[in-house]
């Protein structure tokens, strides 16, 4: 690949093509929030943030969004999709107080014919009345030539037609989509080396999809044959197989072709998380860059590695990104993995030890349980038989619920040596159990952190009498995830409670 280092420009459209992923549907509030973010935090250099016409809703977001750029300076940075409508979406846009619009034309004949029903000269004229009449309205003009991947691909002349036809309008940017996520490499580095040969001093921006999972392989060619700017969107959001990954274009873009950029990397993992939340769309574990355990370390030779001297590690390094690097726990551990997470934990074991609780870990591993690394000093406790993470123990617990009745929990723990017998409801058997305990460690002066995060499962392929595995987040200044197994899922949630308590309990006494 050829190295450069000039500028591309990273235009985010989350808020428009992301929008369009099935079920998904940000609230004005989300969508402002997040276009805050991506401007201010991630400082992308634009975002398209909206579809002209398509409700009152959306337009009051995009006013309100736009309101607070005017303040900060950004409302040249905020575009909107517009169509080939005369006056309708420039209205809309103005009205919304934008200052950007994204004009969508037919790239390919067979939309301009087909779903148009025009010619190209019926077309042009169409466009050229719509970009005056945006103009006049003091609105800055890109052009979207749609589906312009399988029009280059079917009729390189139509598409070279609409450019000529449109070579005096005032255009600031052409953006060529792969609409359908068509293309290859091969075929994205031909047709925008094609299109700059033709249309020499243009500015070119490439709208990747990612069918054939070729997105970010797709920018690289097309950042390679001179597109200017790259879209993208958060966690690949976007219609069937999403867009490109915000994520993954930033990193390769600066890692592999050395240019230059102006993401603040460091923020690419919070903006994930923002968007995961309020789209309610999941990101894998194993995505690049923002997954959950892309930083973690599975096999013991590659702890082993990485304490040697870092033999596994490499330029893409988690602190990149505000995170950091972790080494699983589980039947492919290793004594460096122990050995990592002992250190992390600040704790230590002798050689005979810690030979005694690795073959506890693998042995949980080989059950298929997962083990975090709060579950540590449970192992240490329960191998070495120390007393130390024992400050709370249930004795006794009776739960009943019935429907469209609160639950009630009776509970008898020993805290300290001493017994304690309480009783609570709440809306389900867990949160009678949670407003129960507290009445038990009020008195202790000791207030339960916020529950970040609950999760239950079992393992794939459990039969209806599987154990249950809940794995709970929780908040205190500092994140614990603590985990508890039972074949009832509420007593596995109230195990995960208690190995939280005792940890707790356990910092305050040291």
């Amino acid at each position: 690949m050829t190295t450069n280092g000039r500028h591309i420009e990273i235009m985010d459209t989350t808020l428009r093509d992301g929008e369009q992923t099935q079920g998904v549907s940000f609230t004005p509030e989300e969508k402002v929030n997040i276009a805050k973010a991506l401007l201010q935090l991630l400082q992308v250099d634009r975002i398209e943030v909206a579809s002209a016409k398509v409700s009152e809703g959306e337009k009051q977001a995009v006013a309100s969004l736009n309101s607070w750029a005017t303040e900060e300076g950004y409302l040249e940075r905020i575009e909107v999709l517009g169509f080939v409508d005369l006056t309708r979406s420039v209205d809309w846009i103005v009205e919304a107080g934008g200052r950007v619009i994204n004009l969508l034309t037919k790239g390919s004949e067979n939309h301009c014919r087909n779903q148009l029903g025009k010619t190209l000269a019926e077309h042009v004229e169409g466009i050229k009345k719509t970009i005056d009449y945006a103009l006049q309205k003091k609105l800055s003009v890109n052009v979207y030539l749609e589906d312009w991947s399988n029009g280059y691909h079917d009729n390189p002349d139509y598409v070279f037609q609409l450019m000529e036809a449109l070579n005096d309008c005032d255009i600031q940017r052409f953006l060529l989509p792969d609409t359908l996520g068509v293309m290859s490499p091969t075929e994205v580095s031909h047709a925008i080396s094609d299109m700059l040969t033709h249309c020499p001093g243009k500015r070119f921006d490439f709208h990747p999809h990612n069918d054939y999972g070729l997105a970010t392989a797709n920018v690289m060619a097309a950042v390679e044959a001179g597109a200017s700017a790259i879209h993208c969107t958060v966690n690949c959001l976007g219609e069937r197989a999403g867009n490109a990954s915000l994520a993954e274009v930033a990193v390769v873009l600066k890692d592999k072709m050395g240019m230059q950029l102006s993401i603040n990397e460091s923020q690419i993992f919070k903006l994930s998380k923002m968007v995961e939340n309020f789209s309610g769309k999941w990101v894998a574990d194993n995505s690049p860059i923002v997954g959950g355990n892309v930083f973690t370390q599975t096999a013991g030779i590659h702890a082993d590695g990485d304490q040697k001297g870092g033999l596994y590690e490499s330029t893409l390094s988690p602190e990149r990104f505000g995170r950091t690097r972790s080494y699983a726990l589980g039947k492919m551990s290793g004594k460096a993995s122990l050995a990592k997470n002992l250190e992390a934990l600040g704790l230590s074991l002798s050689p005979e030890n810690q030979e005694k609780v690795l073959k506890r870990i693998v042995k949980i591993g080989d059950s298929k349980q997962s083990i975090t690394p709060d579950d540590l000093p449970f192992i240490i406790a329960d191998v070495m038989e120390s007393k130390d993470y024992h400050h709370i123990k249930l004795l006794g617990c009776s739960i009943t619920s019935g429907l469209n009745l609160e639950s009630t929990v009776s509970i008898e723990v020993e805290l300290n040596g001493e017994n304690f017998k309480s009783s609570g409801t709440g809306n389900g058997g867990f949160d009678a159990f949670i407003n129960a305990i507290s009445k038990v460690l009020e008195p202790q002066n000791f207030e339960l952190p916020q529950l970040e995060d609950y999760e239950v499962r079992i393992p794939r392929g459990g039969k209806t009498n599987a154990l249950t595995e809940c794995i709970i987040t929780w908040s205190n200044g500092k994140k614990l995830k603590t985990r508890g197994v039972h074949a009832n899922q509420v007593f596995a949630a109230i195990l995960a409670t208690l190995r939280m308590i005792n940890i707790l309990l356990h910092e305050r006494e040291n």
